[in-house]
């Protein structure tokens, strides 16, 4: 790689942030988006050279921009070292193309990596500001742009933490008595993908953003996928969410820390991770759809 990463190193006192990518392009994005983090770069290398001369221990946080991800024998060591510093408490962010979210989700996903897939600079800025800073620091020193995102992911994580919360509350009332018809799908897969389009069909009347609701989507979604006996990608769900990438990421992780969503990898090869829901959930949204039937069965 013609690029001298040499050249980019700092000497300042903002956090410490180590880069890697696979291209000279990737390695210049990922150098504006620790300068758009306000953050201090300690080195930047190549994939290749990531488990050989470079010293991880030096650095706050590890950004990875991957922009093709086809050198598979620099990039799966890079995953499984950044796996490696998550468990041990380091963090790190890893920026993807959409097209190699399931490799990278397979190797490296940890509350301590951040994994964005096909995200603009100021998403990419925002999470790297995250990760660098402990988690009590106050970000006054982040620039205009990447304060706004902050503002707005702060926003989000609330509104994710306010909606899991109330589950909870939820689940502290009495139980319902049981259905003995509850185990028997209230609707079949064609129905609910009919429900899908129907949802879609909105954009075309409104604004998309104006009725986004990644967690519904993707639970409708699984539960059809569930139906039909067939297994769904992370970056296929990450689609079905109708949502950015990265955004429906968050929500995946968040739904699947509350035990909504299940993750598996695929037993063949273990480079895909599959998102299911768990019974518990799966039992919860087929006594909805009963209950909606029950009261309204001309809207489903």
């Amino acid at each position: 790689m013609p690029h001298d990463s040499l050249d980019m190193i700092e000497y300042r006192d903002q956090p410490a942030v180590l880069l890697f990518g696979d291209t000279d392009a990737a390695l210049e994005r990922a150098r504006r988006t620790a300068l758009d983090a306000d953050c201090r770069i300690v080195a930047a290398a190549p994939l290749h050279e990531a488990t050989q001369r470079v010293d991880i221990a030096s650095a706050d946080a590890i950004f990875a921009e991957i922009d093709r991800g086809d050198d598979e024998a620099a990039l799966l060591p890079l995953l499984d070292r950044l796996a490696a510093e998550a468990a041990a408490g380091r963090r790190a962010v890893i920026s993807v193309p959409l097209a190699r979210l399931d490799l990278v989700a397979a190797r490296a996903w940890s509350d301590d990596i951040a994994l964005l897939a096909d995200a603009g600079s100021a998403d990419r800025a925002a999470a790297l500001a995250i990760a660098s800073r402990p988690p009590q620091a106050r970000l006054h020193d982040v620039g205009r742009q990447g304060h706004n995102l902050l503002h707005q992911l702060s926003a989000e994580a609330a509104r994710i933490a306010q909606l899991l919360a109330s589950l909870s509350g939820d689940e502290a009332t009495a139980p319902p008595a049981p259905d003995p018809q509850a185990e028997e799908p209230a609707m079949d897969a064609p129905a609910i993908r009919a429900l899908i389009r129907a949802r879609r069909m909105r954009d075309q009347f409104f604004q998309s953003d104006l009725f986004a609701d990644p967690a519904w989507d993707m639970l409708l979604d699984l539960m059809a996928a569930r139906l039909e006996q067939k297994r769904v990608a992370v970056s296929s769900l990450c689609i079905a969410a109708a949502v950015p990438a990265t955004t429906a990421l968050r929500w995946i992780k968040a739904l699947t820390e509350r035990g909504l969503f299940v993750r598996s990898a695929d037993p063949r090869v273990g480079r895909r991770v599959y998102i299911e829901l768990s019974d518990e959930a799966a039992r919860a949204l087929n006594a909805y759809l009963r209950a909606v039937q029950r009261i309204a069965p001309a809207v489903i």
